[in-house]
């Protein structure tokens, strides 16, 4: 769709549209550009609170995927106003502003629509210096790819979504889902990470194709090697999975090979995920210091993936 659409040109335009990045970029003078993003969706969590929780940090993580600093942010509402209680509301607005108060930015006001759906999320607006925004669009031949957080959140919120697990299995995916990618980005810019990306709704299959495309590179993901939830190999192969996994894969065409991966992890890694991890493409060298300071920072489980290869035929290998 967007390859329909006129393209736009500004000498301080930074990032557009293009190579499927996270957030636009805009300079606005020499050693200040601002990042701008915008996300919503409706609820994966019976809690109202804690899904303002998780659409906020799915929002900001855009942002931290630039290597960028939020500092204001725009509520984005549809309502149901005629059949859900305000409550629902005033709690969802709560859960939002908790993480964006976390984040050390501001809510600016924002904008409501009545709909027949709950919808939430939120515009942000950060800033960075022009000549680190971080991109998906560098990686090198020979870096290695660091995931910041497991696997599986799209596989667990549609199992507690039809009561297949319990409140207390799903609550490994509610702590990664609102946990902010800020840690993750500050090692990211601080080590010179040649590329980065979020994980979110094309899966870890689906960004990393992303990433390897916009680069001109080809990557390879070892799946034994990707952090997963708990019980997500295993809901997957009882059929729990969403629709995502099979658009993603077939949007990807002849770029994308299954060396001897078995069809069910492959699922996992190419389902959707919301307020996924960052993955990071480092020079080999940096890796295993790169590793120990996102877990100096709090990141709990970090992991090399995969690496980056000379552009090739495939422009992603996914293999054991």
């Amino acid at each position: 769709m967007l390859r329909e659409l006129p393209a736009t040109s500004h000498p301080d335009l930074l990032i557009g549209p293009e190579h499927f990045s996270d957030a636009g970029v805009y300079r606005l003078r020499a050693d200040l550009a601002i990042v701008q993003t915008t996300d919503f969706f409706p609820p994966l969590v019976d809690d109202p609170y804690t899904f303002g929780q998780i659409a906020a940090a799915n929002s900001l993580s855009d942002c931290y995927a630039m290597g960028a600093t939020p500092i204001t942010c725009l509520n984005i509402v549809g309502f149901p106003d005629k059949d859900v209680p305000l409550e629902i509301l005033d709690a969802i607005l709560a859960g939002g502003a908790s993480k964006v108060a976390e984040a050390g930015a501001v809510i600016l006001g924002g904008h409501s629509v009545r709909d027949a759906e709950i919808k939430y999320g939120l515009a942000v607006t950060g800033t960075v210096h022009p000549e680190q925004v971080l991109t998906n669009r560098g990686a090198r031949p020979g870096d290695v790819l660091i995931l910041t957080k497991p696997i599986g959140s799209g596989i667990l919120a549609s199992a507690a979504k039809n009561e297949k697990i319990s409140q207390d299995e799903f609550a490994e995916a509610i702590t990664v889902m609102t946990e902010l990618n800020a840690a993750a980005s500050r090692v990211a810019v601080r080590v010179g990470a040649h590329a980065v990306t979020d994980i979110t709704g094309f899966g870890l299959i689906g960004h990393a194709f992303e990433l390897a495309e916009a680069s001109s590179v080809t990557v390879e993901l070892s799946a034994s090697r990707v952090p997963l939830m708990k019980r997500a190999r295993e809901l997957a192969e009882a059929g729990v999975v969403t629709r995502a996994w099979k658009q993603t894969l077939e949007s990807l065409g002849t770029g994308y090979a299954n060396e001897g991966v078995d069809g069910v992890l492959e699922k996992v890694l190419a389902d959707a995920q919301t307020s996924g991890g960052l993955l990071l493409s480092i020079p080999a060298h940096d890796a295993e210091r790169v590793l120990t300071e996102l877990r100096n920072e709090g990141v709990a489980s970090p992991a090399a993936v995969g690496e980056v290869h000379p552009k090739s035929v495939t422009v992603l290998n996914l293999r054991p």
